[in-house]
């Protein structure tokens, strides 16, 4: 299997387990994985947040650890770059806000590369207006952004441990999805997965 060079959007307060899993498990089996976020360079790092299911009608949020910017955004090229990961925690809300991550998600939707979206990471691509006619799952309270962009809703099971393909886009409702999710991801990728 060819390494892939991936590109990881975060921003602070990122969901813990979304962002730090998926970078090792990715770089663990020899792709080239680069976190990015807006206004921060490589060395510098955002704060994360632990969303968990205690038993509330939403989730808990503690604060997390601090995850390590690995390349400058103002410097990156989509370009450079075979498929993209975008995490959820809170981040994701005020990212969708900056034009120039919008551009850099519709690059990879339009050149078909893999993307790969959990959680709130969804609302990136609604704001990007990249799930029109495709179906996609997230966390159950981003349901109405996603059918309101035009997406069909993939329902989430009960553990959050389900996730959907729809050509280049792999989606997952949140972390207990890893397994499900990055499994569907590698194979995107090209990676071989013993089942």
């Amino acid at each position: 299997m060819p390494a892939k060079k991936i590109l990881m959007l975060v921003g602070d307060f990122v969901e813990d387990y979304e962002a730090m899993v998926p970078f090792q498990i990715l770089t663990m089996v020899g792709h080239q994985v680069d976190a990015v976020c807006p206004g921060k360079k490589a060395g510098e790092s955002v704060a994360t947040a632990v969303h968990d299911f205690d038993g509330f009608q939403t989730y808990s949020e503690k604060r997390g650890h601090n995850f390590a910017i690995t390349a400058d955004f103002a410097a990156i090229k989509a370009q450079d770059y075979d498929a993209l990961v975008i995490p959820g925690g809170r981040a994701p809300e005020y990212l969708r806000l900056d034009p120039a991550v919008l551009a850099l998600v519709r690059h990879f939707a339009e050149a078909n590369k893999p993307i790969a979206s959990i959680c709130h990471g969804q609302q990136i691509l609604t704001a990007a207006g990249v799930v029109g006619g495709r179906t996609c799952t997230a966390y159950p309270a981003v349901r109405p952004e996603l059918e309101a962009k035009g997406a069909t809703w993939q329902e989430v099971n009960a553990t959050f441990s389900n996730a959907c393909v729809d050509a280049n886009l792999c989606t997952a409702p949140a972390w207990p999805a890893h397994p499900e999710w990055m499994r569907k991801f590698l194979q995107m990728l090209g990676s071989k997965i013993e089942a």
